[in-house]
């Protein structure tokens, strides 16, 4: 009996890791080829604390724009940017761990953590009192930043931001809720990128929902790039680093020393407009709270409508006299 078994399991064992083997190098060969069909369109800044990659265009008051989760800079630049570097300086960043922006699997994903980065950003380029534009998680990390460099921008315009602790993950950020950074690695390099591909048109339908997916965004929009290993192991640190870091932001709301707008799509299915849009408002009563049609991704599927909120926001926020700041050293930049 011993014997049967032990073949039958050693058996297993050889398909189990020919078929891992196989994912491996699947997952190989589509990160190379996404990475070479959409390289970096930006700049890159080396900070510290590590290496931004940033697109910017245009002259004027400065807006930085600050992605959500598993997204990029791409989400951006798909349609808001041309809309809006005619009248402002523009600039796109791709978190740590996101895009063309790398990230040690090691390194903290923690929300202080990263809006330190984007203070980093900040300063280098020289940006006075910019207003920040947080999407979706990039909302959460705005915040953090607003609380942690008030005297560093002007106000925050949040899209659809993470603003409360969440007791669950919505439904297509789920696969990333890995808390063991080897099972995570594990993961990323062998089922995450098929099973991305498999789940790509239920897990869109939720994020864009109730609007249209555009056909071309995972190549103008930059999508095609969460199916690289590398995007799959930073969502999941952001996750979690956000999951644990949201119920102590949240508890700062009231030390708010800045302007604050919040852009709501009422057909939202990824954050609950009521959750977030008006719980920032109950615990940051000046916060001005505005409800549209539409769903979570409205940067893509209403630049228009969005573009103009974002140009009203900065007209209502006027920049105040720039705090005086200790100037951070140069820091080398590269195409």
């Amino acid at each position: 009996m011993t014997t049967p078994l032990l073949t039958a399991f050693a058996v297993g064992a050889l398909v189990l890791a020919a078929l891992m083997g196989s994912a491996f190098v699947l997952t190989w060969l589509i990160a190379r080829g996404v990475t070479r069909r959409l390289p970096p369109r930006g700049r890159f800044l080396d900070l510290p604390q590590g290496r931004i990659h940033y697109l910017e265009a245009g002259s004027g008051r400065p807006l930085v724009f600050v992605h959500g989760l598993g997204g990029q800079l791409g989400n951006f630049a798909y349609a808001l940017l041309d809309r809006l570097s005619d009248r402002f300086r523009v600039v796109l960043i791709d978190r740590p761990g996101s895009g063309h922006s790398p990230r040690s699997w090691r390194a903290p994903a923690g929300l202080p953590g990263q809006a330190d980065r984007i203070s980093g950003v900040i300063r280098h380029l020289g940006l006075e009192r910019p207003i920040v534009v947080g999407h979706s998680l990039g909302g959460a990390v705005a915040l953090a930043l607003g609380l942690g460099h008030p005297r560093l921008i002007g106000g925050l315009a949040l899209i659809a931001p993470l603003t409360q602790p969440q007791d669950t993950v919505p439904a297509p950020f789920r696969l990333l809720a890995i808390r063991s950074s080897l099972l995570r690695l594990a993961v990323a390099w062998t089922l995450a990128t098929p099973l991305a591909i498999l789940r790509s048109r239920s897990v869109l339908a939720t994020v864009f929902g109730p609007d249209a997916v555009p056909a071309d965004f995972g190549t103008r929009g930059g999508g095609l790039l969460g199916l690289r290993p590398s995007s799959f192991y930073g969502a999941s640190m952001d996750l979690n680093a956000a999951g644990a870091d949201m119920p102590a932001l949240a508890a700062r709301y009231p030390d708010l020393a800045v302007p604050v707008a919040v852009l709501y799509g009422t057909g939202d299915r990824v954050l609950c407009p009521s959750e977030h849009g008006e719980g920032l408002k109950r615990a940051w009563p000046g916060t001005r709270l505005d409800l549209v049609p539409g769903g979570h991704m409205l940067p893509v599927t209403d630049p228009d409508r969005v573009a103009a909120w974002i140009a009203a926001i900065a007209a209502e926020m006027t920049p105040a006299e720039a705090a005086p700041h200790t100037a951070a050293p140069s820091a080398p930049e590269s195409s």
